[in-house]
């Protein structure tokens, strides 16, 4: 503080030291903040490392028919991998696994089990497996040699439309890779949220699976079933490709799509996801 009367330079010195005390106290301030936002985020990672590390250890592999409705037959089973975990939710598991930057770690454990579980998989069906767009990037799983290479002529590689595949660096050639290899392609949920039918010219899968919001009450909607009648009808009659449809908890809309020539079907109304290779019920 100063006491009257008080001269200017005398003044402009004590302003200038304020000012550059206050400027000190700041800069302080602002490193403080940053330490305790680097010691939070230091142990938030810790955090999500072990929880990761505990769910990979507690994971395990459930499988859901993709039925012939026609025939009554088993076509395929789709993975779908689950933990007994804070992280047993499998969207949680792969979005703790994306921010973790392990994903790679993530497929090639689902990889390795499903081909473990093949053996007891029924004889002539195919097997579904889930792959993000990001584990295209991993050599593991372009080599001859990995677990699931050696049953690739059963496996097909399901791809989810809202995955950055265009972030894929040589996309076609890695496409091609996998093919020779003996795996299949096949885009998941076409048609959920804002998706459209880019990722078909992009990837020309050997399948696409239809989502469940196309699918959900079908047989009440004459607009939804001319819609999935017309894709499905492209897909098989004009590209080659053959259709699941998913999400098919009624007789109704079982009935409604095989009506529209639509036969592969997946959900509910034949069986739930669960160990081992479920039998469906019709």
């Amino acid at each position: 503080y100063l006491l009257k009367p008080v001269d200017s330079d005398t003044l402009a010195e004590a302003v200038w030291r304020a000012v550059d005390l206050g400027g000190s106290m700041r800069r302080l301030r602002i490193n403080a903040l940053a330490h305790r936002a680097s010691d939070f985020e230091a142990a938030r990672n810790a955090a999500l490392a072990e929880a990761l590390d505990n769910a990979l250890s507690a994971s395990w592999m459930a499988f859901q028919p993709i039925v012939h409705a026609v025939s009554r037959q088993v076509f395929a089973y789709e993975a779908l991998v689950r933990s007994d975990s804070t992280l047993g939710s499998p969207s949680v598991l792969f979005d703790a696994a994306e921010r973790a930057q392990r994903t790679h770690e993530l497929g090639r454990t689902v990889r390795r089990k499903v081909a473990e579980a093949a053996a007891a998989a029924p004889p002539d069906t195919l097997l579904f497996v889930n792959v993000h767009a990001s584990e295209l990037n991993d050599n593991e799983l372009l080599s001859d040699s990995a677990p699931l290479s050696k049953i690739a002529d059963r496996v097909v590689l399901e791809l989810t439309e809202r995955s950055a595949v265009h972030q894929v660096a040589g996309l076609g050639t890695r496409l091609a890779r996998l093919r020779r290899l003996g795996f299949r392609i096949a885009l998941d949920d076409l048609g959920q949220g804002y998706a459209g039918l880019s990722g078909v010219l992009q990837l020309l899968p050997d399948f696409v699976k239809l989502d469940m919001s196309l699918v959900r009450g079908i047989d009440r909607s004459p607009r939804q079933r001319s819609l999935v009648k017309g894709v499905a009808q492209i897909c098989s009659r004009d590209l080659g490709i053959q259709v699941v449809c998913e999400g098919v908890e009624r007789a109704q809309e079982r009935d409604a799509l095989v009506a529209d020539g639509v036969h592969l079907l997946q959900g509910y109304l034949f069986a739930r996801p669960a160990v081992g290779f479920p039998v469906p019920s019709w």
